[in-house]
C-alpha cells in the first residue's frame, strides 16, 4: 500500500469492524440501527402504538395492570354483573394472564368493545390483548397485524328459530329473513351457506348484538345466527327463552382465541403459554384446590409446569411461580369451562370438542420442557 493516508483509513475501518463483531448482539444491533432486544431507555406512555419487541410487558408492568378487550356482554364468555364485576371464559383468561405477570389476577381492567371496534382498539394500543370470542382466520392472522395465541374454545355457527315455526333443520330457512351482527364472520358464513346450496334468504344486520337478538325476539326475522355458544347465551336474554331452539347443524368452523398485536414476540409467547399452562394444568390434574399439594409433587412434568424444576418462566420474562399464580387465580382450563358455560350453568354446554385430547376432545397444549 503506497499511499499512507489510504492505509491509515483502511486500518481504522478494519479496527472498527473487529470491534463491532466483538460486541454483544444488543450493542451491535444498536450500532447497526436495527433496534435491540427490549431495553427501556425512556418511559413508554400507555397507549403508544406499535410497541417494539418486549415493550408490551414493560408497559403493562409500568402501568400496574393489564388492559383486556372483551365483548359488550356475552354470557359465559365476558359479561358484567349488576355490580360491574366481569365473568366468563374470556375474562378468566385475562385474569390468568394478569396473574402470570403480577401474581394477582385482579390486576386487569376490562374494556367492552363492539365487534366493529375490537380490531381498531387492539391495533391502536387501546388494549394490550383482545379476548373477545374472536374467530381465528387467515385474513385476521396475516392482514391485520395480529397474532392469535391459540384456541380457547372450538365453536361453530348455527341458527336459532322459534319452536312453533316448525323448522327443524337449516335448509328449511330457504327464503327466510335472518338476523345477525355486523363486523363478524357470521355474515360471510351465512352467504356461503345459502349460496352454496342455491337457496334464497334475506339478512337484517345490526351493529350491536343486543339489537340483533331484540329484532329476532320481536319477530322481525325468522331466525338468528351466530356461534352456537353465543346462541345459548343470547337465548337467556329473551322474553321466553324456552320458546326458542338451536338447530343441530353447524355451518362453519369458529376457533375462538385471544389476539395480540404482531411485532412483540415475547408478549405473544406470554399470551400463548398462559393458555397452554391452563390446559396442561388440567391434563396433569392440577386444580385451584390442590395447587399447594401439587407443588410437592415428584412428577417431572408437574415440577416443570409449577416452576420447581427448570426456569421456563424466566425465558418469557416471568417469575418461577407464574403457573402457580395462574391456577390460584382462576383454576385450570376445565374449571374455567365448567364454571362459566358447563352443564351446571344456565348455558348447559357439554365439553364436546373442548374436552382434553385424552377425553375425546381436541384440546391439546404443547408441553413445557
Amino acid at each position: 500500500m503506497r499511499n499512507p493516508v489510504v492505509a491509515l483509513f483502511l486500518g481504522i475501518l478494519i479496527g472498527v469492524g473487529g470491534l463491532y463483531f466483538m460486541l454483544p448482539y444488543d450493542a451491535a444491533a444498536v450500532l447497526a440501527g436495527r433496534g435491540a432486544a427490549p431495553v427501556a431507555t425512556a418511559e413508554v406512555e400507555p397507549g403508544d402504538e406499535l410497541a417494539g419487541a418486549g415493550e408490551t410487558l414493560l408497559r403493562v408492568r409500568q402501568r400496574g395492570f393489564l388492559r383486556c378487550g372483551v365483548s359488550q356482554g356475552l354470557a359465559g364468555f365476558s359479561s358484567p354483573d349488576e355490580r360491574g364485576r366481569w365473568s366468563g371464559i374470556d375474562v378468566d383468561y385475562c385474569r390468568a394472564l394478569a396473574a402470570a405477570i403480577f401474581g394477582d389476577g385482579e390486576k386487569v381492567r376490562f374494556r367492552p368493545l363492539s365487534a366493529k371496534d375490537r380490531f381498531t382498539a387492539l391495533q391502536s394500543g387501546e388494549v394490550d390483548i383482545l379476548s373477545r370470542n374472536t374467530t381465528w382466520t387467515m385474513s385476521r392472522d396475516t392482514q391485520l397485524g395480529f397474532d392469535f395465541a391459540g384456541v380457547i374454545y372450538y365453536d361453530g355457527q348455527a341458527f336459532m328459530v322459534r319452536k312453533d315455526s316448525g323448522i327443524t333443520n337449516a335448509r328449511q330457512l330457504a327464503g327466510a329473513t335472518i338476523c345477525t351482527q355486523t363486523g363478524t364472520t357470521t355474515e360471510l358464513n351465512l352467504a356461503d351457506y345459502f349460496r352454496g346450496r342455491g337457496l334464497e334468504y334475506r339478512v337484517l344486520s345490526f351493529e350491536k348484538n343486543d339489537e340483533a337478538i331484540s329484532a329476532y325476539d320481536q319477530g322481525r326475522c325468522d331466525g338468528y345466527t351466530t356461534d352456537a355458544s353465543g346462541l345459548y347465551a343470547e337465548r337467556l336474554k329473551m322474553q321466553r327463552p324456552q320458546d326458542n331452539v338451536v338447530l343441530p347443524e353447524i355451518i362453519s368452523k369458529e376457533p375462538l382465541g385471544p389476539v395480540v398485536r404482531q411485532g412483540d414476540p415475547q408478549w405473544a409467547d406470554i399470551a400463548r403459554w398462559t393458555l397452554a399452562a391452563l390446559l396442561n394444568a388440567e391434563e396433569l390434574g392440577i386444580t385451584s384446590g390442590n395447587i399447594e399439594d401439587m407443588r410437592e409433587s415428584e412428577n417431572p412434568l408437574v415440577r416443570r409446569l409449577l416452576g420447581t424444576e427448570g426456569a421456563y418462566g424466566a425465558s418469557v420474562g416471568l417469575g418461577p411461580d407464574w403457573v402457580v399464580d395462574i391456577v390460584r387465580a382462576v383454576g385450570n382450563y376445565g374449571e374455567i369451562f365448567e364454571r362459566n358455560v358447563g352443564v351446571d350453568t344456565p348455558l348447559g354446554i357439554e365439553r364436546g370438542l373442548n374436552a382434553l385430547w385424552t377425553d375425546g376432545g381436541v384440546m391439546y397444549a404443547p408441553p413445557i420442557r
